[in-house]
């Protein structure tokens, strides 16, 4: 029997629900934090493709945030990611699939942007093309493996 299936979490899952809207509790997505081999590398990645400026930089070198807007991009060095989550994690990395998560970034020119990251060193998951809900897209493995799409709204 999954959670779902068990008798009454439904309605446990919407009273909880219920009760964060009512006291304004809803939860905002902040940030998102890839683990990294070489965060140097990863942040001039970064900075060098898709035009994101550092936000924050740890003292120790070992973690760094990028501004993207409203929600944060942070890499954090494998060394801290390790006393972050001492039980272990799969570690991202172009010589295997990647991870069941992508991250979404908005270029002006997604044309421009895939070839960018090509140049740089990304591998191309999918190709340009121009989805039925209205979105041109590409997908690519930044250079540690993490997936990255690229997309914006076609303008009419």
């Amino acid at each position: 029997m999954t959670l779902l299936t068990r008798p009454g979490i439904i309605a446990k899952l919407v009273a909880v629900g219920i009760v964060q809207l009512i006291r304004g509790e809803a939860m905002k997505f902040s940030f998102v934090t890839f683990y990294v081999r070489d965060i140097k590398r990863m942040t001039a990645f970064y900075e060098a493709v898709f035009g994101l400026k550092r936000r924050f930089i740890h003292e120790s070198g070992l973690y760094v945030e990028m501004e993207t807007g409203s929600t944060v991009l942070s890499f954090a060095q494998m060394e801290l990611a390790r006393t972050i989550v001492p039980q272990g994690y799969v570690e991202s990395s172009l010589e295997s699939k990647p991870a069941n998560v992508q991250i979404g970034l908005e270029p002006v020119n997604v044309k421009a942007a895939l070839r960018d990251a090509i140049a740089c060193g990304a591998v191309l998951v999918s190709d340009y093309e121009v989805k039925p809900w209205g979105w041109e897209s590409a997908m690519i493995r930044d250079i540690e493996g993490n997936l990255v799409e690229l997309a914006r709204r076609v303008e009419k």
